[in-house]
């Protein structure tokens, strides 16, 4: 007797300029995956590669951006990248964009089996695990997207190093009250730029999108904040601009 597979969900991003079948129940995609894209300075016949990329919402974003990247999507969850692969095809993006089912801390032989070997991406972007392991989610997939141990953060920054080429740029996004964490592990990547991100004005950042460079020593920028509601709740015009028409971070428009 055949099992039911899970149910799942179509949702737009971006306004409606992707369309993305995701799990009902379980971690599903939101505004960190676009701001995530948003700030990705990828530019067109470069290569990106996104590192737990789920049904692949901010990889898919960014190649819906930038017209001639092309993009990886790496996730473990056989379901999810078996989603992202559907994603990409159901929006046109399957020639740029492919999909591989791969654990983030797997050996660099397997990487290289899947196609990904050493210094073979301009970019990487990701939102990695940043739960304890005592908060964990029932839901497995919830629990893959979600929960780090305490070095999962480290692995996760070692493997996007390796694949970056010389002078590749790292993108993360992550909670704001872990920078420390971050900053921390990101010994061997350098020119190192952090953009808070505010729910409202006059209010404690919730994330930060942080930018590093491989083989660079340039000092650590903090940039201008992106503040996503004015004291109103409507969305600003910046982050109105990121999240509903796909336009990339703009420094100069905050």
């Amino acid at each position: 007797m055949a099992v039911a597979a899970d149910p799942t969900s179509d949702d737009a991003l971006l306004g409606g300029k992707l369309v993305l079948r995701q799990p009902v129940a379980g971690h599903r995609f939101g505004h960190d995956a676009v701001l995530l894209a948003a700030a990705t300075p990828a530019r067109r016949g470069e290569e990106a590669i996104e590192l737990g990329a789920g049904v692949g919402a901010a990889g898919l974003a960014l190649a819906r951006r930038v017209e001639g990247l092309a993009v990886t999507l790496v996730e473990i969850e056989p379901s999810l990248a078996a989603l992202a692969r559907e994603n990409a095809a159901r929006n046109e993006l399957a020639a740029r964009v492919r999909a591989v089912c791969l654990d983030v801390e797997a050996k660099p032989a397997q990487f290289v089996a899947a196609g990904l070997s050493e210094n073979c991406a301009d970019h990487v972007l990701m939102n990695p695990p940043f739960n304890a392991p005592h908060q964990s989610s029932p839901d497995r997939a919830r629990r893959l997207a979600r929960d780090a141990s305490s070095d999962t953060l480290a692995q996760w920054i070692d493997t996007a190093a390796r694949l970056l080429r010389p002078q590749g740029a790292l993108t993360l996004i992550w909670r704001a009250d872990g920078l420390a964490a971050v900053l921390a592990a990101l010994t061997q990547l350098g020119a190192i730029a952090i953009t808070p991100v505010y729910p409202k004005p006059a209010a404690a950042a919730i994330r930060v999108l942080i930018s590093a460079t491989k083989n660079s020593r340039a000092p650590l920028t903090l940039l201008p904040g992106l503040v996503l509601a004015d004291s109103d709740n409507k969305p600003t015009a910046a982050a109105e601009a990121i999240l509903r028409d796909g336009a990339a971070l703009d420094q100069k428009a905050r």
